[in-house]
């Protein structure tokens, strides 16, 4: 089988168990982010092994942070489920959007040094794609007005997160956080972007923004 084939196998066992988790709440929600949560650190910790000590103090709450958000996005916001999938689907949108964009269009380099595939019109594919995806979604599901423009600006954001991660592969000298995914690397390879948006959709609906 080839690298293409596992890797949309294994991705869409990703998005069925993260749909089917997300869908029955609970314990099985709480489950599949503590498991995602304590993966994120495992592998943060391979790559700052020889780093300083604050690196390994915040990468316990760099991966705490966010899963305690999605958990009270979850559970206590407003539209809790929808919500979620609002933030699934925004950063889902951004990886086929950006990839797509970056494929087809290339151009100039976004990140040479941190990353040196990414580009310009990637990150503003991303950003197409999480608006309409996310603006879609809300219409859908009934969502308010505002989820019709921040899915551009949860795009942004995202791919901030990605390129942190892919700084810190570069410092560490990895090409993927881990190998534990089939033809996707690593946990943390996967969520980085998904980690900054959970984060900043829970704190807008805190406030009573979203």
């Amino acid at each position: 089988m080839n690298e293409l084939a596992i890797r949309s196998i294994a991705g869409v066992a990703m998005i069925a168990i993260a749909i089917l988790a997300t869908v029955t709440g609970g314990y099985a929600f709480a489950l599949l982010v503590a498991g995602v949560a304590t993966a994120v650190y495992w592998e943060w910790m391979r790559m700052v092994r020889p780093w300083s000590f604050p690196w390994k103090i915040g990468g316990f709450f760099y991966a705490l942070i966010p899963a305690l958000a999605l958990l009270w996005v979850r559970d206590r916001a407003d539209n809790g489920l929808e919500l979620v999938f609002w933030i699934f689907i925004v950063t889902w949108a951004t990886d086929i959007g950006a990839y797509a964009a970056g494929r087809k269009i290339g151009g100039p380099k976004l990140a040479t040094r941190i990353s040196p595939n990414k580009t310009i019109a990637g990150l503003f594919g991303g950003m197409f794609a999480a608006g309409l995806g996310g603006a879609l979604w809300a219409e859908y599901a009934g969502l308010g007005p505002h989820y019709f423009w921040l899915g551009a600006v949860m795009a942004f954001l995202a791919q901030g997160g990605d390129l942190f991660e892919s700084w810190m592969k570069r410092r560490a000298g990895v090409k993927d956080s881990s190998n534990i995914l089939p033809g996707h690397g690593g946990i943390f390879d996967r969520v980085d972007g998904l980690m900054v948006v959970a984060v900043a959709a829970a704190a807008l609906s805190w406030v009573n923004l979203l």
